[in-house]
């Protein structure tokens, strides 16, 4: 059966989206294509950006299904030139630039001393600095149409809580939550919004190799008893664009199912 607004039990008639258009990277699988086919139902066009061209394709086929409009562009992130033209295009196919969800990420697992530069590099440069780029240019465009925009990237708990093997990945969704904190400041008088959502442990293509064991273990620590599936951290994406949102900037919202309320474990 073909997704659609129709059979869709969490879609209304409200479209709040409606004329509106939303970026978003790591679109293909996971929460981004969540959030993606979130915005739809919502009545924005969408941009997908991925690395992976036929996932973004099958995604933008699907919201073309639900009746919206929806466009790709393959990129890397990490490469200031592929941010500056997927900024660009999105405005040149669409006109303007109302929402982004940056959502593209990286991770590597293991204790410090297995790690190598490399890591630490190719980690840094997809979450902190592809994400600085990719903000500066939604800003640049936010700015140039006026209007104000808003802005959400993916962060972790990781940033705030610690897991043993994740000293790369954490330090990178530290940085980000140390980032808007700062930019929220300097947009907001334009009317421009930045936050971050801050997911736990999510069923999606980067952990689906983990044992059903450690997705129970964690679901048993949080306070809603499960983990989140990608749609419970994309719809919050959505919502963060929406005018209900209208006075919430500079936040890092965790998404966790009340899984940090107790502690990290």
């Amino acid at each position: 059966m073909k997704e659609n607004a129709m059979t869709d039990t969490r879609s209304n008639n409200s479209m709040p989206l409606a004329g509106k258009v939303a970026l978003v990277t790591g679109g293909g699988t996971g929460i981004g294509r969540a959030a993606a086919l979130g915005f739809a139902r919502k009545g924005a066009a969408v941009m997908l950006a991925g690395r992976r061209q036929a996932e973004v394709d099958a995604v933008a086929g699907t919201i073309r299904d639900m009746g919206g409009q929806a466009a790709v562009t393959v990129a890397d992130v990490s490469h200031e030139t592929e941010v500056v033209n997927l900024v660009k295009g999105t405005v040149e196919r669409f006109g303007r630039l109302d929402a982004a969800f940056n959502n593209a990420g990286a991770s590597t697992f293991g204790g410090i001393e297995t790690q190598t530069a490399a890591d630490f590099d190719r980690v840094m440069a997809i979450n902190v600095r592809g994400v600085w780029l990719l903000i500066q240019q939604e800003i640049i465009a936010m700015r140039a149409q006026g209007g104000g925009g808003a802005i959400v990237n993916t962060s972790s708990i990781s940033a705030t809580g610690g897991n043993a093997g994740l000293s790369i990945y954490g330090a990178s969704k530290g940085a980000l939550d140390a980032m808007i904190r700062t930019i929220a400041l300097e947009v907001g008088g334009d009317g421009i919004r930045i936050n971050n959502v801050s997911p736990g442990l999510t069923r999606t293509q980067m952990t689906e190799g983990m044992p059903e064991e450690a997705f129970a273990a964690v679901g048993a620590h949080a306070a809603l008893k499960r983990v989140a599936n990608p749609e419970d951290v994309g719809d919050v994406a959505v919502w963060l664009c929406t005018d209900e949102a209208r006075f919430v900037t500079g936040q890092s919202i965790l998404t966790d199912g009340g899984y940090n309320i107790a502690g990290m474990r």
